[in-house]
């Protein structure tokens, strides 16, 4: 049995590796989605587009205008002449956000008593224009707390409030984004190279050979799905590697956790793959339903939006979805070093749904050969 299983998985390996396309699929896809998503999904924000309206022309109002800049989240691209065309410039989206100082504002802070500063923000992206408010009013205060330290016209708070963020100490996205974007690679790898090679077979007439030989159904599913595996251990290593070393993103759990994890999460992405080759004729059809899977696993995993916002009869839909406790075990051994005492919930629920997938998979694969 294990010879024949042996052969069936050679035979596998150099028909991938004899296919371009496969090749491809195997090393270059995934280093490539990886480097895309990890700089392009963010929520990180930076170097907002400013305009700095400045009535005042004082040295304070200069002063509060050199904090904004040199914060780095704000680029000061414009100093507007008119309110005409600050409105022109949020019209035409040329800036996030405009800052007015009227004129009186050093008058008023040498006096120490209550001044305006007018911010006008684009509230197209909610986001952004929240945390571009956020971060404005955080720099205004602290340099008002800091002049009337100076000028000694207010003494400094007695409470002395320090915000320590875990995990995550930087607040970087990417620390965030690019775990959950190894998870989804694994996913959509495993299963295109699951359903398109398989239906391969049948679509070129050698299925019929491999049901003459002596290979029985289980041998036959075993020498299918194996190398699969480890292709795409293969591929969890290469874009892991290259998430730590490129974008520097830290692991501080345990790597022996993260690959039975790993392992765990396979049964049910091959079970997946295994069942869109028995409903495809040709890989053109198992390559639409691999994505007619994969887009709503992304959207329903919590990756992209929080799953408690979602209305409660979704949520209960998410719990079949095994890139959902994927990522939650994935993000807790990078980020926060979680060990099996506090993951075995998700590994517990990835195991019994991926073996009932792949179970499930195998009898109708093995039907289909019948």
């Amino acid at each position: 049995m294990w010879e024949r299983i042996k052969q069936m998985i050679i035979k596998e390996f150099i028909q991938v590796f004899r296919d371009r396309r496969m090749k491809a699929i195997i090393f270059a896809t995934p280093i490539m989605q990886l480097l895309m998503f990890g700089y392009a999904v963010t929520t990180d924000v930076n170097n907002i587009s400013t305009a700095f309206y400045d009535l005042d022309r004082s040295y304070e109002s200069r002063e509060l205008a050199r904090r904004l800049e040199s914060s780095g989240y704000f680029n000061i691209a414009y100093t507007p002449a008119s309110p005409n065309e600050v409105q022109e410039l949020v019209d035409r989206g040329k800036v996030t956000m405009a800052l007015q100082v009227n004129r009186g504002f050093s008058k008023d802070l040498k006096r120490n008593i209550p001044t305006e500063v007018q911010i006008i923000v684009d509230g197209s992206d909610s986001n952004t224009a929240t945390v571009a408010m956020d971060y404005a009013n955080k720099i205004i205060m602290q340099y008002t707390k800091d002049r009337g330290l100076q000028t000694g016209k207010i003494s400094p708070a007695k409470i002395d409030l320090r915000t320590r963020a875990w995990y995550n100490p930087e607040l970087r996205s990417k620390n965030y984004n690019v775990p959950g974007v190894i998870a989804i690679i694994i996913m959509l790898t495993c299963l295109l190279l699951t359903a398109m090679a398989v239906v391969r077979e049948r679509e070129i007439g050698t299925m019929e050979q491999l049901m003459v030989t002596p290979l029985r159904p289980v041998e036959l599913v075993l020498g299918k799905t194996l190398p699969f595996a480890a292709i795409s251990f293969f591929d969890m290593a290469l874009v892991t590697l290259v998430g730590v070393f490129w974008f520097a993103i830290p692991i501080k759990g345990s790597v022996v956790l993260l690959t039975a994890s790993t392992a765990i999460y396979l049964l049910s992405v091959l079970g997946v793959g295994l069942f869109i080759s028995t409903i495809s004729r040709t890989q053109q059809q198992a390559m639409m339903a691999t994505f007619l899977f994969y887009i709503p696993a992304v959207l329903l995993s919590g990756f992209m939006f929080p799953i408690a916002n979602m209305p409660q009869v979704i949520q209960y839909g998410t719990y079949l979805n095994p890139l959902r406790y994927f990522l939650v075990i994935i993000r807790g051994i990078f980020l926060k070093g979680n060990g099996p005492d506090v993951l075995w919930p998700q590994m517990a629920a990835l195991l019994a749904l991926g073996v009932v997938v792949l179970t499930f998979s195998t009898l109708r694969f093995r039907k289909r050969l019948g």
